[in-house]
């Protein structure tokens, strides 16, 4: 069993099938195939069922996965730790985030570019319990993400902002205040809501849920302009965080008059010794 191997069996289980990890590795479907049955051979069990319409992992390859995952990293670990020796930093790097989570991800992106260039950066937006789960996979290495205190166990974080939401409408629909909304009187409206696991969706239920108010939402959606779009042709009304409302700045804004909903944006990352292109990165976080 070597390195290649692990690599193909969990590019195979990442990507679903033969003909995407061949795409994602860049060799030829034959070669994947190839490269499977041999380690099945040899390990003596099938690691993945296949099908007509779709490969899953079978129990051994559930158990296989994880473990080739680590062995990967250690590897990757490994060759760049003599690259900092050699006074280089290479590797790659899984951040996962969310839609406008944290402007101040860009720049760190560019300066860890500017000071490391062979640092490769994969940048995966998802959906933040996506992203938990892949903390736990080890698929992403790090995250800016707005988890909440139980989302959060497990894992190293570090705090970086924390910000309310605001509630974003058409300039034309009439409120009783004009700056000051409750959710009483916003709960009979349609709601633009973001789709369940979005974590401003998470703290929209919650903070409806601590004032005892119900709403039904009329829309979801899962993308930020998406929501703006309907609101701003005022089919709805819909609850953000004030820095992307700002992106908006058609839109009419209402603070809460109390309680308002909030999110904590952090850098989060599995515990333990980073590896050296994760933990340069972590230095521009800030």
């Amino acid at each position: 069993m070597d390195l290649r191997q692990m690599e193909v069996v969990v590019a195979v289980a990442e990507a679903g099938g033969f003909t995407a990890a061949a795409q994602r590795l860049h060799v030829v479907q034959s070669a994947v195939s190839t490269t499977v049955r041999a380690l099945e051979k040899e390990l003596g069990s099938k690691l993945f069922e296949r099908t007509t319409h779709r490969v899953t992992l079978t129990q051994a390859g559930e158990a296989f996965v994880p473990a080739a995952r680590t062995a990967l990293r250690a590897a990757e670990q490994a060759r760049a730790a003599v690259d900092v020796v050699r006074g280089e930093l290479r590797g790659r790097v899984t951040v996962g985030t969310m839609q406008g989570v944290w402007a101040g991800l860009h720049r760190a992106l560019a300066s860890l570019r500017a000071e490391h260039p062979g640092v490769v950066v994969n940048l995966r937006q998802a959906a933040v319990a996506d992203i938990r789960q892949a903390l736990r996979e080890g698929t992403v290495d790090l995250a800016v993400v707005a988890f909440d205190r139980q989302q959060q166990r497990g894992l190293a974080t570090r705090l970086l902002s924390r910000e309310e939401m605001v509630l974003v409408a058409s300039p034309g629909r009439d409120f009783t205040d004009d700056v000051l909304v409750t959710f009483a009187e916003v709960a009979p409206l349609p709601f633009v809501d973001f789709t369940p696991g979005w974590a401003i969706r998470y703290a929209v239920d919650r903070a409806f849920r601590a004032a005892l108010v119900e709403r039904s939402n009329t829309f979801e959606v899962n993308d930020i302009v998406a929501a703006s779009e309907l609101v701003r042709h005022d089919l709805g009304v819909c609850i953000m965080p004030e820095s992307i409302a700002a992106r908006f700045p058609d839109l009419a804004v209402r603070r809460f008059a109390q309680h308002a909903p909030s999110w904590k944006v952090m850098v989060v990352r599995p515990r333990g010794e980073a590896h050296p292109a994760v933990a340069a990165l972590l230095r521009h976080i800030t």
